[in-house]
Parts: C-alpha cells; structure tokens; sequence
C-alpha cells in the first residue's frame, strides 16, 4: 500500500514538477524515499537557503511554481530569506518542510519550532497536513495559490509520520487552468479616453509586466500605439529594450536622466507597477504628471504612489483593449526622440573607459558583448545592480534577473544555476560582489556535481561596496566595511570549477569568451573601480541641467 509521502509525490508529479530543490533531513526521509521511485529529480544543494533562490527562480522564468525541500527547525528556516525573496518579487513557489510526529513526542521538544506560524507572514498561504487522505487537495489547493495573481510562495508542512502513514488510494485533483478576470469595457474606455487627453504620455512597465505570458501582449501594445516607455528595474525587458520607444530604466527614484522623460510627461501609464520594488518614480500630490494604474490587482496606495484612474484585470487582455481603442489615434510627442538620445548618450557615456581596475559602465559593456541577446544575466545584490539596471540594454524578456524587492544578497549563484538547467542551450552568467557571492558560493559545488554551464563574476573590491558608498554620501567615517577575500581562483578550483582573474581592461571581454566558449563552471574575478558611484551618481546627477521642455 503506497504511504502518503508517495502520495504527496505522486500529486507533485500531477502539478508537473520536474525538480525538486533540497537539503534531506531525518524527518523527511520518507518524501526522499518517494522521490528516488518517481519520475522526479532530487536536486540536492548546499544549502536550503539556495534551494530556496533556485525554486523561486523557476517559478519566476517558467510561471509555474518552482519546489524546494527542507526538513524541521533549522533546514526549514533557512529557507526564510528565500520565502521572503518569492513573496515580495512575486515568484510562484512551493516549500515542503518536515516535522516531528505529530501523534506522538518521542523527543519531546527537540528542534521543533513552529514552522506554520514562521511563515505566515512570508508566504500566501502556510499549512500543516494532517492526514494523508488531504494530501491531493492541500497540493492542489497550494499550487493554484501559488499561481494566481499575485503569485508567490506557499508553505506546506508534512509531519514525519504522516508521511510515513499508509495512504489509502485517493484521487489526485486534476489541474485546471486560471482564467484572470476580465476589465469592464467601461473602464478601457475611461483610460483610452484618458490617453488620447494627454499631450504627452509615457508608459511605464514594473515588475508584474514582467511576466512570461505578457511579452507577446506588451510588445504588442508599444508596436501599436506607439507611445515612449520605461521600466522599473524588475519589468527591464518585458518590451524589447532595442526599441527606438525605450527611453531607459529608473534605477534611482529620483534625479537620474530617465526622470527627465517622467518630468515632462503629463501621463503615466503603469502597467503592472508592484509598490514593494524600491520607487522608480516620486508621485508627486500636486503639478506632477497624473497616473493610470493598469494591473491584476488594484494599486497600494502609498505616499509616492496613488493614481488617478485604475484598470484592473488581466493585463494582457487589457493592453490589447487599449491597443485597439488607441491605434492610429495618437499624435507622437515630437520633443521625445531628442530627449531619448539625450538620456541614453548619458547613460552609455565612459562605456568604452580603459583603466584598470574597470569601471562600472564598462564591466556593463563588456559583458553585454559576451552575451547574445537571448542569454541570461542573473545579478546578486549590491552597488552593480544599479549600473546593470541603468546601462544593461535587454532584447529579449527575462534576460536580465535581479531582485529589486527584498534586494537579498546571496540570491544571484544560485538564481543563474536555476536558469541554467531551465535553458541549457544559452550563455548564463552570474553577477556578484564579493559579499555577496560568498554568502552562498559553497554552491559551486552543486553546479559543478550538476555539470552545468554556468560563467560566475565575481566584482572584487574588499567591502560591503554600496553600503560603504551610502555610508561615504551620508558623511558617516569609513568604519566596518571592509574584509579579506580568498583566493577565488583557486576557491573555484578547489570546487572543480575553473578560475581566472583578470588583470588588465582590455582582457576583460576576452576572458568572459574564453570562459563561455571552455564551457562547464567558470568563475572570473574582476577588480572594480567604483569611484564612478560619487563622481556620477551623486556629483554628476545633482548638478545635471535637465533639458525638459513642457509647453
């Protein structure tokens, strides 16, 4: 008679779970048992915090919820960071957690902690199984939520002898398809009525544009209409950023050349802006440009963020109304294409600098040449997702992943290992500080043990480098940022991996093609300057002279 960690399994096989991302532990050797049997792979890390990274990663390429496994107490708290970093980017994710029996306390107290009321307040949805007979709902039931707008990480908790307990057959629930609602007609008229008013509108696409099924929906709606537009950090490539409408990316909130383009717009058009990513714009109360609020989900209204009108269903079929209602009616804003160069000449400006150590701008530029317009740049946290977000220009959607929600450190090896076993047949490459990737570089193993193809960054610059750059803008003393490093092309040997280090400006694109073309695990250490970080963003940006012109 099968168990009900066969169950469970059987009902991850019905949701079409491929991969399950995990470190074992003595309370869910029953589930590991049920997963040598089945028809999925048991993707063992280092690390449950990485398992975490790595589901939520494919659960934010594929759209369906990605799975990860811990065991009681300390395994599963350490996918916390990783439950946070799902729910606040939206990422469709499961996590399967162990416990203690449930119907007895052999070991009394030792290692529980309530798990279920842990995640709560990191997750859509958490729940303990009771009995195997709840087994096909729970799954199913975890799954649609999970999915559904907004998507996000569930929880599901499987005591040790619930999993072990004899399953009587049960049914599974078969799938069933998410049918978003649609927006009244009544509502696609009041925007498109509230478009064709403005003399000069601009779109705006944030983090949930930035979905799998919108790129055709979205791409579409600029072809159409026509109208100039920009991004939050995590909607960058939801539209084609070689479009001659792409004015830029708001990496800061305020200030940047991009903001020149919201300045003289009288019309913001939001698609799909997620108030939980850091501001890409300040919504001012009053001679600020008004703001349309296109999304599933009603706008959160926050200090700098509370629109005048609101389309809310799904966003595909939305963006396609409007096209229709707008198409062929719109008078282009005759001053934005002088102003797009403008931005984007100042964004590309030092790109090509050659001193050594390089620059930001030209790490940028050098590794946008290593990759083709379909490979995949997955960013851990610090002062380079800026540049990245800024200068990086995407051609194809979800090419450039990085965490503009909780901004976590410690997310982008193992986010870039997901994305290489998602798509094997493109160039994917890490980008990571130093900090940052030592927080979860043991991961090296795992993809070496994996054998994948993978190119590793690591930016060496001996510090916490964006907390000391704000620490320095604040006028706060240079105090406890600064570390010592290993060797990391030997660290990444040591693995099994390759390493090589670059040494002068101009053996940095070099380098980053050898390392691709070598294939396997590759890790490149690359000395940064970032002095570009005061002398642009912060004394070049406040005294720009903007060029807007509003009549």
């Amino acid at each position: 008679m099968p168990k009900g960690s066969d169950l469970f399994v059987a009902a991850l096989e019905n949701e079409g779970v491929e991969r399950v991302f995990g470190v074992p532990g003595e309370e869910n050797l029953d589930i590991v048992e049920s997963l040598r049997t089945s028809r999925i792979e048991l993707v063992l890390t280092r690390h449950e915090q990485a398992a975490a990274f790595m589901a939520a990663t494919h659960g934010r390429l594929t759209g369906q919820p990605g799975v990860c496994l811990a065991t009681l107490g300390p395994g599963a708290l350490n996918l916390a960071t990783g439950a946070a970093y799902a729910h606040l980017g939206a990422m469709p994710m499961i996590l399967v957690t162990g416990q203690k029996p449930v119907m007895s306390a052999k070991q009394a107290r030792f290692q529980i902690v309530d798990i279920v009321a842990s995640m709560k307040p990191l997750t859509k949805m958490t729940r303990q199984i009771l009995s195997p007979a709840a087994i096909p709902t729970t799954v199913r039931d975890a799954f649609r939520v999970a999915a559904g707008e907004r998507p996000g990480p569930v929880h599901l908790e499987l005591p040790e002898d619930v999993a072990g307990a004899d399953a009587e057959d049960a049914a599974l629930v078969p799938r069933h398809p998410l049918n978003r609602p649609l927006a009244g007609a009544a509502a696609l008229d009041g925007a498109a009525e509230t478009i064709l008013a403005a003399r000069r509108p601009l779109v705006m696409i944030g983090a949930a544009g930035n979905r799998p099924a919108l790129v055709e929906p979205l791409s579409g709606f600029i072809a159409r209409t026509r109208l100039p537009f920009f991004n939050t950090q995590m909607g960058k490539g939801a539209v084609d950023c070689g479009s001659d409408l792409y004015v830029g990316t708001a990496a800061l909130s305020e200030g940047d050349y991009v903001h020149e383009a919201v300045e003289r717009a009288d019309l913001i058009v939001a698609i799909g802006h997620d108030t939980i990513e850091k501001p890409p714009f300040l919504m001012k109360s009053r001679g600020g440009p008004k703001v349309v609020h296109i999304g599933y989900e009603p706008a959160t209204v926050e200090q700098v963020y509370h629109p005048d009108l609101e389309v809310i269903g799904d966003i595909g079929a939305t963006v396609e109304g409007l096209a229709e209602r707008l198409e062929g009616r719109l008078k282009p804003d005759e001053g934005m294409p002088a102003l797009r160069r403008r931005i984007l000449e100042r964004i590309n400006d030092r790109a090509g600098e050659d001193r050594f150590p390089p620059t930001p701008q030209r790490v940028v530029h050098d590794v946008r040449k290593a990759m083709p317009d379909d490979g995949i740049v997955c960013l851990d946290n610090g002062m380079y997702k800026i540049w990245f977000a800024r200068n990086y220009r995407t051609h194809v959607a979800n090419t450039l992943l990085l965490d503009n929600a909780l901004a976590t450190m410690g997310a982008g090896l193992p986010s870039a290992m997901a994305a290489a076993m998602l798509h094997p047949g493109r160039r994917v490459m890490a980008v990571c500080g130093d900090g940052g990737f030592m927080m979860n570089s043991q991961e090296l193993e795992t993809a070496v043990r994996l054998g994948l193809n993978l190119v590793v960054v690591v930016l060496n610059d001996g510090a916490y480098g964006m907390i000391r750059w704000k620490q320095s803008v604040d006028d706060f003393p240079d105090f406890g940022m600064t570390f010592g490093n290993p060797d990391f092309v030997r660290y990444a040997e040591a693995y099994g991996a390759k390493g090589s280090r670059v040494s002068a400006v101009e053996d940095l694109a070099p380098t980053l093609e050898a390392a691709f073309a070598g294939g396997g695990v590759h890790l490149v250490e690359v000395p940064v300057d970032y002095s570009e970080n005061t002398r642009v963003l912060v004394d070049e940006l406040r005294n720009r002279k903007p060029d807007v012109e509003c009549s």
